[in-house]
C-alpha cells in the first residue's frame, strides 16, 4: 500500500513539474508564434491586394439564416469555413475588394487554409496559401500549379480538369492529386459565393 501510495505521489510530481515545464515554454513562445503568424497574414493580405495599403476586419452580421446555411451545403461548401473578412482599401480610403480568409477541411492531408482577394467587379486577384500538409510531390504542388491560375480571373466559379484548362473558369488539376485539387477550387468557389451572397456581390460595398 505504502509503496502504491509512493508511486503515485513520485507520478503527481513528475506531471506537476511535466505540466509548469510546459506551461512556461507556452508563455515564452506565444508572443512569437503570434507576432509570426500576424506577420505572414499580413504577406498574404498584401499578395492577394498588392495594390491596397491598408486592411481592415469589416463587421458583418453572423449568418444563422438556416436557408443560407442550407443553400451552402446544397452549394456544397460543407467542408468550407470563412473566417473574418477584411476590407482592402487604397492611399485614400476607397474600397478597392475584399480578403477573404478561407479553410477547407476535405485537404488529402487535413486542412488548407488560404486567403482570397476578390475585386469589387468580381474578378479573383488571387489566393496566398497559409497552411497545407498534403502530400510531397503531389498535393503539395498546389503552391506551383493551382495558385496562380486563380489570378486575374473574372468568373462565377471554378471547375478543373484533368484534359487542359480551354478557359477562364477551369484550372487544371494537379497530377495524381485529385482531391487536393477538388479541395482547394471548392474553396475558392466557396469564398466566391461568400462574396456573391454576403458581400454584395460585384459593384457593390458591404456595410
Amino acid at each position: 500500500m505504502k509503496s502504491m501510495l509512493k508511486d503515485a505521489v513520485i507520478l503527481f510530481v513528475i506531471t506537476l513539474c511535466a505540466g509548469l515545464v510546459l506551461g512556461f515554454v507556452y508563455q515564452i513562445t506565444k508572443e512569437p508564434i503570434a507576432i509570426a503568424e500576424e506577420k505572414a497574414a499580413q504577406e498574404a493580405y498584401a499578395e492577394v491586394f498588392p495594390d491596397a495599403s491598408k486592411f481592415e476586419v469589416i463587421e458583418l452580421a453572423a449568418v444563422e439564416d438556416t436557408a443560407y446555411e442550407a443553400a451552402w451545403a446544397e452549394a456544397g461548401y460543407e467542408s468550407v469555413d470563412i473566417g473574418s473578412v477584411l476590407s482592402a482599401r487604397d492611399d485614400a480610403g476607397a474600397l478597392l475588394g475584399y480578403v477573404i480568409p478561407v479553410t477547407t477541411h476535405a485537404g488529402y492531408g487535413g486542412d488548407i487554409t488560404f486567403m482570397l482577394g476578390v475585386r469589387l467587379d468580381g474578378t479573383v486577384n488571387g489566393i496566398s496559401i497559409l497552411s497545407i500538409s498534403e502530400t510531397a510531390g503531389l498535393g503539395m504542388k498546389a503552391e506551383e500549379v493551382l495558385k496562380p491560375q486563380f489570378a486575374n480571373k473574372q468568373v462565377a466559379s471554378f471547375s478543373y480538369t484533368k484534359s487542359g484548362a480551354a478557359m477562364d473558369s477551369e484550372i487544371d488539376a494537379i497530377s495524381g492529386a485529385t482531391i487536393t485539387t477538388d479541395a482547394v477550387v471548392t474553396a475558392v468557389n466557396g469564398g466566391l459565393y461568400y462574396f456573391q451572397t454576403q458581400l454584395g456581390g460585384s459593384g457593390n460595398e458591404a456595410k
